[in-house]
């Protein structure tokens, strides 16, 4: 199944709102990049465990460095006007050296990372790569779970970094580096009857 991008001649941040109030709950989720509208279905189980590893492997790293927060979609991030995004797992940094306001609108960034779904693929990979390389987001990981590699973006970066053994991130101000060992990391997301 693809994701569908439902094209209207621009989009803006008042019809998705509108389109948001309609839906019961949080799904699908909607995001908004240069006037084209963004449609993501509900994620599967083996997207949320995902999902769910990164998370809590960043905010132990996140929080022992006093970075900011880890948060999760469909927490809403602005990094322009006329844009809006829901990560799957994003971190905004510190304000001051301490956590940021829980309300206040995320428009910094130090990481974003997807994990790709059949219906997401083409939209994490080109289009809100291109949008978040241009708007200088530090650090844009890719997570193919089919692959078991991430996908590192950096502005500028023409290829992405694609890597299935450990890696390092190294945000500013951190005391030390982010290690991931990428085989361990899905390892310890595979289903128990899983063949390694």
């Amino acid at each position: 199944m693809s994701m569908p991008a439902i094209r209207k001649h621009h989009w803006t941040l008042v019809d998705v709102e509108r389109l948001m109030d309609a839906r019961d709950g949080f799904t699908p989720r909607y995001e908004l990049v240069d006037g084209e509208l963004l449609v993501t279905p509900a994620p599967s189980g083996r997207h949320q465990r995902i999902v769910g590893h990164l998370f809590l492997l960043l905010h132990a790293y996140v929080a022992r460095n006093g970075l900011g927060e880890v948060r999760l979609g469909p927490g809403e991030v602005k990094l322009a006007p006329e844009s809006r995004f829901e990560p799957d797992v994003f971190v905004i940094p510190a304000v001051g050296g301490r956590l940021p306001r829980a309300n206040d609108p995320v428009t910094r960034v130090l990481l974003a990372a997807e994990v790709l779904s059949p219906s997401s693929s083409r939209h994490d990979r080109i289009t809100k790569r291109r949008f978040f390389q241009r708007h200088d987001l530090p650090e844009y990981w890719v997570v193919d779970g089919e692959a078991e590699a991430f996908e590192i973006w950096h502005p500028g970066d023409e290829r992405a970094a694609l890597v299935d053994d450990p890696f390092s991130w190294l945000p500013e101000g951190a005391r030390e580096p982010f290690s991931l060992d990428v085989k361990q990391f899905f390892e310890d997301v595979r289903d128990a009857d899983d063949p390694a």
